[in-house]
């Protein structure tokens, strides 16, 4: 099987060709070139194709990587909103993903850019650079005793409500189907989560239901002071309503890894090119925000974990064996 892998950094590379030896059969080719519809003819020639989180792979790329023949599109991340299910099913591409590569990743990000807004750290780190060893501006608030929000309790919400206990904080959670493993979390009605946490914490997957699940109804729910933080999909958050509620003081602190913004410039460097759009720069705007380059699952661990997951969804499909991975619409 020969596989053209899309929108590749070093690190892919380093992960990937570390394991292929273990895949007798299986041909990589890497290219840093995302996929969209004018690179999807780069597949001819390959079964599959191997692509992530920011890449585009709407109706018109699947339709063209179907007529170049590929069969098998393999998801090197969980998520899979970007990908036209539909459209992939009726041309008969499979697609295939990594649903858990490293939950405590994504957890432990979580509770840093909490813990980062929170007590400003970022802020604290250049004042010193800068030998300002002043304490203005750095105030926090303690997280032992106060109340944790966990929406959403897959692998990733169940490893941040372990680390909010952990912190000795109530935890309360919000999911259509509770993980009842969790006999220290208190399932309540979204209204309730939203009214009565301190720290609210997202972790459920973009759907047409979730889709600025925080906007300016569900922010006017929250207590005031309250800490937000997003690892999970930019689009979950209606960010004009979130920069609103910054300005109307609503949040003591935002930690953001991921934005709404994100999918034309996320893992590339821009810092020499001026944006076409303001949305990152108004949040990086506020003294309360924090913001990462939705780096949630960069760690050695889960790398190691998405490329072997990967490499064995390639080496099942290849020998006709069964697809426990396989995302259908």
């Amino acid at each position: 099987m020969k596989i053209l892998f899309y929108g590749t950094k070093k690190y892919d590379e380093q992960f990937f060709t570390a394991l292929l030896p273990q895949y007798p059969g299986i041909e990589i080719r890497f290219t840093d070139t995302n996929i969209h519809e004018e690179t999807a003819p780069l597949a001819r020639g390959y079964e599959a194709i191997c692509a992530f989180v920011n890449s585009d792979l709407r109706t018109e790329v699947i339709r063209c990587l179907a007529e170049n023949g590929v069969r098998l599109i393999l998801m090197r991340c969980a998520g899979y909103n970007n990908v036209d299910l539909k459209t992939a099913e009726k041309q008969n591409i499979t697609v295939l993903r990594v649903p858990g590569y490293s939950p405590q990743a994504v957890a432990e990000h979580a509770m840093a850019l909490a813990l980062t807004a929170n007590r400003h750290t970022h802020k604290a780190y250049i004042k010193c650079r800068e030998n300002n060893f002043a304490l203005n501006g750095l105030m926090g608030i303690n997280f032992y005793k106060k109340t944790a929000g966990i929406i959403g309790t897959g692998k990733i919400g169940q490893a941040m409500a372990k680390i909010c206990r952990g912190f000795g904080m109530k935890v309360l959670a919000y999911d259509l189907f509770p993980c009842r493993d969790l006999d220290f979390v208190t399932y309540v009605p979204l209204e309730e989560l939203l009214s009565s946490s301190d720290l609210i914490s997202l972790h459920c997957p973009l759907t047409a239901e979730t889709h600025h699940l925080i906007c300016k109804k569900t922010i006017s729910k929250m207590k005031d002071g309250v800490v937000l933080v997003n690892t999970s999909r930019g689009a979950l958050i209606k960010t004009d309503d979130l920069i609103n509620g910054i300005r109307e003081h609503k949040f003591f602190a935002v930690g953001l890894d991921v934005y709404e913004e994100e999918t034309d410039f996320v893992y590339e460097d821009m810092s020499e090119q001026i944006l076409q759009r303001s949305t990152i720069q108004r949040l990086l705007s506020f003294p309360n925000v924090t913001m990462t380059s939705h780096q949630g699952f960069f760690t050695q661990e889960a790398l190691s974990n998405i490329a072997f997951t990967t490499l064995e969804n390639a080496k099942a499909y290849m020998n006709g064996g069964d697809l426990p991975n396989r995302i259908s619409c």
